[in-house]
């Protein structure tokens, strides 16, 4: 404050000796001409004077500290760490500034040519100020007051400023930005070469849109490489740089091409380029790719959601060179992971063909009756209140929103748009490889920007999906698949008279172990946990990947407890296995932007048995059953899938959460629909159960999958189970109860025999009977 106050006063000075001068010449008889000559002299020397005070004063930091020779030689930008699927293709980044750098050979001769021919002519002339132009600069920019003549700044201080922001300095902010630019520019001169100070000033350039560097700015606009954009788009891409909003061709086509033929023009004009061959550019459309990547777009952006806080732990706890720790959005990290792009995108694609066919029909269900009044005042005020809404707000408000058609725009309250969003059914679709536990692909809901909750690690209730667990424990507690057990309805006193039904309310006759699985019999399920406990269950279900905390209750065997679909996947895997779990992969390596490994997964995750190979094979067997006869059904006559396939439905209370887990011999998936809440259902059962919802998803994919060339040899593969696992299930599903006369002389014969048995034994240990 105190030097603008002694700057003030040095032109108010200047102004009052100028005054005076005037009234003086006014009295005298001199030449009117001499005077203003002195006049005009003595300004430009005040002029001078105060400029050369200025570089001064910038120059020994009384305006802030000049970046030093160090500084400038260690000069970084901020680099998007960039995510990569196992089969090399980019699925998103993590960044402050979406930028990518430009290496060296990546700088092409037409991009280096429509860069100099438009902002700086003269560049491998100067050292970093262009006099002449200088000249321009202080006669219209600082003493005319013109800030937008600008035209005098050399790529040199435009990389200077992009590397630098200006600031305010109140009404010195101009000349003294300049002269930093300039003090800076000379000495970024002396530290790189002119090749170098092009790259930097490439890399550093905003293309708007969220948008730095040329690298970025040519994929963004035409899906390319720098090295592969043609003349037409090069010159664009630099004439966007003169402002980057005014010129953005998406929004603006008439004016990007204008401005795009004058850059053209100019490669004529210094001889680049022939008249003819401009004339022909020129007269060219401005053909975009447009290939937006903000941080929710791209590939599996749930997953990547997922993998961002592991990679914010590993960068936390590891340091570079200098000591300090790796950050995730400016260090340009190359990230590698499992996911495989082609995989997904046919996961992608089962979930949405699925989704918005079941959304139709779940609109249509509610048309003709109010949802939230059929769920009540209670239900709809909470979900209001956890969404924000305050009472009596009634404004209407222009807002984008989802539809399976693309976005659209509405006028909607806070609370129209809570209920608008709140109908619609979510998903969650989760593939993992079965030999090596490496997730392969993930989609956590219907759109990540519009619904961010990832309803892969969201927890529900599984219902029969769970089962399997069950049907485990039975078969390690000894119980054999073609044991039989009656579908008889139950009441469990010692259990708060629990008595758990069927889905169809059908009792009577007898299931075997595998009939009852294939069928989903509950009367059995319960018959089975009451015989192993719960213990060996609970057990089973931690060691296979459930890290839910499961209640030590028999109703867990009917899936009544909440689990993700995250862990779900994993239990079923152990299941393909052969009875080994091991953690999920999806992280292979980590390196730096210069290629240096960082990281490298070279070790396979530590395996847990969870049962014996025999006993997996033999649930194996029994899932296979229920997709081939049970309520996996519709895999084969609906889907008419091929190949050996092994799965369970699973539908939870009030058919809130529809499931389907399935396997191959080479992948196991798991779906889930539902409700963003348990309240927002199906009115029916037939639409919310597990078959219905989340096996066409399951089945979609595979379908889609085994169409691709890439995979379709995955239908042929085999679970490779022993024939005698398999004569081990060779008994019918269900037999009818034999008649009670039949049942009672059996039982009598039994007891005869029994004693006759007792009435011949010679043992001399055994006492007389007589």
């Amino acid at each position: 404050m105190k030097f603008r106050q002694v700057y003030q006063q040095f032109f108010a000075k200047i102004r009052i000796f100028s005054r005076k001068l005037y009234l003086r010449l006014r009295n005298r008889d001199i030449s009117w001409k001499r005077a203003l000559l002195k006049s005009v002299l003595f300004a430009i020397t005040a002029v001078m004077s105060a400029l050369i005070l200025l570089v001064v004063l910038v120059y020994a930091g009384v305006f802030g500290k000049l970046p030093t020779t160090n500084d400038l030689e260690s000069i970084r930008n901020p680099l998007a760490s960039e995510v990569y699927s196992a089969d090399s293709i980019l699925m998103g980044r993590y960044y402050i500034q979406n930028r990518l750098d430009l290496r060296e050979g990546e700088m092409t001769p037409v991009i280096v040519n429509a860069l100099l021919d438009t902002e700086d002519a003269r560049f491998y002339k100067h050292g970093g100020i262009d006099i002449r132009s200088l000249f321009r600069v202080v006669i219209k920019t600082i003493l005319l007051g013109h800030e937008g003549s600008g035209g005098g700044s050399t790529i040199t201080q435009q990389l200077a400023k992009n590397i630098y922001p200006r600031r305010d300095f109140g009404f010195l902010s101009l000349p003294v930005n300049k002269i930093r630019e300039m003090l800076i520019a000379i000495r970024l001169e002396h530290i790189y070469t002119k090749d170098e100070i092009l790259r930097l000033y490439l890399n550093t350039v905003p293309f708007g849109e969220d948008t730095y560097g040329i690298k970025t700015a040519a994929k963004l606009y035409f899906d390319k490489q720098p090295r592969e954009l043609n003349l037409e788009e090069a010159a664009m891409l630099v004439g966007m740089l003169k402002a980057t909003g005014y010129y953005n061709p998406r929004k603006y086509p008439e004016r990007s091409k204008q401005r795009r033929n004058i850059v053209l023009g100019q490669l004529a004009h210094y001889d680049y380029l022939s008249e003819k061959t401009v004339d022909s550019l020129q007269s060219l459309p401005i053909d975009l790719h447009y290939s937006a990547l903000p941080y929710y777009a791209g590939i599996a952006p749930y997953f990547r959601e997922y993998l961002r806080n592991d990679m914010e732990e590993w960068c936390s706890s590891h340091n570079k060179a200098n000591g300090e720790a790796y950050n995730l959005y400016t260090d340009g990290l190359k990230i590698y992971t499992t996911i495989d792009s082609r995989m997904q995108k046919h996961a992608v694609d089962a979930v949405k063909a699925q989704m918005k066919r079941l959304q139709d029909i779940f609109d249509r269900e509610w048309e003709k009756q109010n949802l939230w009044k059929t769920l009540g005042k209670g239900e709809t005020d909470y979900i209001l209140t956890r969404s924000g809404v305050k009472e009596n707000d009634t404004t209407a408000t222009p807002i984008t929103v989802f539809s399976y058609d693309g976005d659209k725009e509405k006028r909607m309250t806070r609370e129209d748009s809570v209920k608008y969003f709140m109908h619609f059914l979510q998903a969650g679709f989760l593939v993992m490889d079965v030999s090596t536990a490496g997730l392969k692909a993930w989609v956590g809901g219907i759109d990540f920007k519009y619904f961010k909750f990832d309803h892969v690690l969201s927890k529900r209730q599984p219902g029969s999906a769970f089962k399997p667990l069950v049907y485990l424990a039975a078969l390690q507690d000894g119980i054999k698949p073609c044991d039989f057990y009656p579908n008889d309805s139950v009441v469990y006193e010692d259990y708060e008279n629990w008595s758990p039904g069927n889905a169809e309310n059908t009792y009577g006759g007898m299931y075997s172990v595998k009939g009852a699985l294939t069928h989903s019999i509950n009367t059995v399920t319960a018959a089975l946990i009451m015989k192993t406990g719960t213990e060996p269950v609970l057990d089973l279900a931690k060691k296979a990947g459930i890290s839910s905390e499961l209640p030590d209750v028999p109703s867990i065997a009917l899936g009544t407890a909440s689990v993700s679909l995250f862990d779900m996947v994993q239990v079923y895997r152990s299941f393909a296995a052969g009875g080994i779990t091991r953690k999920p992969v999806y992280l292979t390596g980590i390196t730096d932007g210069r290629g240096n490994t960082l990281y490298e997964r070279t070790e396979e995750m530590a395996a847990t048995r969870v049962c014996t190979r025999e006993d997996a094979d033999i649930l194996t067997a029994m899932l296979e059953n229920v997709v081939n006869h049970g309520t996996g059904a519709a895999i084969r006559s609906t889907y008419d899938l091929p190949g050996e396939i092994a799965g369970k439905t699973g539908t939870s209370q009030n058919h809130a959460d529809g499931w389907f887990m399935g396997y191959t011999p080479e992948l196991v998936a798991g779906a889930w629909v539902g409700g963003e809440l348990p309240a927002i259902r199906f009115r029916s059962f037939r639409y919310g159960q597990g078959s219905a919802a989340a096996l066409p998803i399951f089945a979609g994919f595979l379908k889609r999958l085994y169409a691709d060339t890439a995979f379709e040899k995955m239908k042929y593969a085999s679970f490779n189970i022993d024939d005698d696992v398999r004569k081990m299930l060779d008994c019918e599903d269900y037999r009818e109860k034999e008649p009670l006369q039949k049942r009672i002389l059996d039982k009598i014969r039994t007891f005869k025999l029994f004693r006759w048995k007792r009435h011949n034994d010679k043992s001399p240990d055994r006492p007389d009977n007589n």
